[in-house]
């Protein structure tokens, strides 16, 4: 398979166009409604705009689901996904080449596991590498190689950007790794002006359909919700392995009436304009991007108190109703502690409107720009043309 860019001839150019040292976000896909994924596309768009000279790199699919700032490069090492496995060193010897042709002075590894192909693939090359660790540190996903390439981004990364400072001691305390900068997760769009109007007896869930967001938990607790609210509506909006599992169980549950089990858009916007609440059920998290997006919307906040993510941001009763994890009665009476007490659901969501201007594009983008502007300066594109 062939490397292909998704860009007209004429953004490439307007990438080009750009002033300073080329920056290279190097991420498995963007063709995925993941959460890593959006904040590629939303970290290349805020520092293109910003008028840096901005690639993003994908292994494998040239399409996006996200919009990407028309200065902002993409291109991919395969059409689609092959064996990175019998692929190995293609991979490498082809991510190298195109490193070296577009003279990329610093490389954001979009995940940590991605340490494995740039380690070889930058040899030489005089390159800064930034590792950006988007899970929670004491997971794996079932990649036991994930935490072997942690310990090797931390050897050779100039930077590990981390989510929250929880996982920032976790690095510290366990690869004894110092080079570590903590930026959180930015909302993909600006505040809106006005926050949802929550008239509708609607609750929404927002996530991939996989073991760690706890959907099947959610089902079991809204089985009470069900019997004691029976006008009350909810929405679980996803991709993912888990889709005719989960189905069984909602239908097992006898919850068809009242569930419903939604595929991934992008015009995420509509989903929580259109709620009154949003339940979080999930059994880790890194940075929940669907509580920000959620926040701004001002929508009340039901979640479990999971690592990291959740406990970073949230307090118990100032900005969010919180419940152990994998407790389907407990994370069931904090959904109707919500829609029982409108002072409460109007508590949480002024809280959540409020703390949700903190992770705004811009304000996040600033965090990166120090960030890069620090390391940046010690590479020069001649460095990178030498090897």
């Amino acid at each position: 398979m062939r490397p292909r860019a998704i860009s007209s001839p004429g953004r490439h150019q307007a990438a080009g166009a750009t002033a300073g040292p080329a920056i290279c976000f190097l991420t498995g896909t963007l063709n995925v409604f993941g959460g890593a994924e959006r904040m590629a596309a939303t970290v290349a768009n805020e520092l293109a705009r910003r008028g840096h000279h901005i690639h993003i790199l994908s292994l494998c699919d040239p399409r996006s689901c996200f919009r990407l700032d028309p200065a902002v490069r993409h291109d991919a090492l395969f059409d689609r996904r092959p064996s990175f496995r019998s692929q190995f060193l293609p991979t490498i010897a082809r991510l190298r080449r195109y490193l070296r042709q577009h003279r990329i002075a610093v490389l954001v590894e979009v995940d940590p596991l991605l340490t494995l192909f740039t380690l070889p693939a930058c040899l030489g090359l005089g390159m800064r590498r930034i590792a950006w660790e988007h899970c929670n540190f004491d997971q794996d996903l079932g990649l036991p190689l994930r935490r072997l390439a942690r310990h090797l981004a931390a050897r050779t990364c100039e930077r590990i950007v981390v989510l929250t400072e929880l996982d920032r001691e976790k690095w510290v305390r366990s690869l004894r790794c110092t080079n570590i900068d903590v930026i959180p997760n930015a909302l993909a769009f600006p505040i809106p002006a006005e926050p949802a109007a929550r008239t509708s007896r609607t609750a929404v869930a927002v996530g991939r359909l996989t073991d760690v967001k706890g959907f099947d938990v959610l089902l079991q607790a809204w089985v009470p919700i069900a019997r004691d609210f029976p006008d009350w509506r909810l929405r679980i909006v996803g991709n993912g392995e888990l889709l005719e599992s989960l189905t069984q169980l909602r239908d097992r549950l006898c919850l068809q009436d009242c569930v419903r089990i939604e595929p991934a858009r992008s015009d995420i916007e509509s989903v929580y304009r259109d709620a009154s609440l949003l339940c979080l059920s999930s059994r880790f998290e890194g940075f929940s991007l669907v509580l920000l997006e959620a926040m701004a919307y001002g929508l009340p906040i039901v979640a479990t108190n999971c690592e990291t993510g959740v406990k970073a941001i949230f307090t118990h009763g100032e900005n969010a109703q919180l419940s152990p994890v994998d407790d389907p009665a407990a994370l069931a009476r904090g959904i109707a502690a919500v829609i029982t007490s409108p002072e409460l659901a109007a508590r949480l969501s002024e809280a959540g409107r409020r703390h949700a201007q903190g992770f705004t594009p811009g304000e996040i983008g600033t965090h990166w720009e120090r960030l890069l502007s620090g390391i940046s300066g010690e590479t020069t594109t001649s460095e990178i043309g030498m090897a």
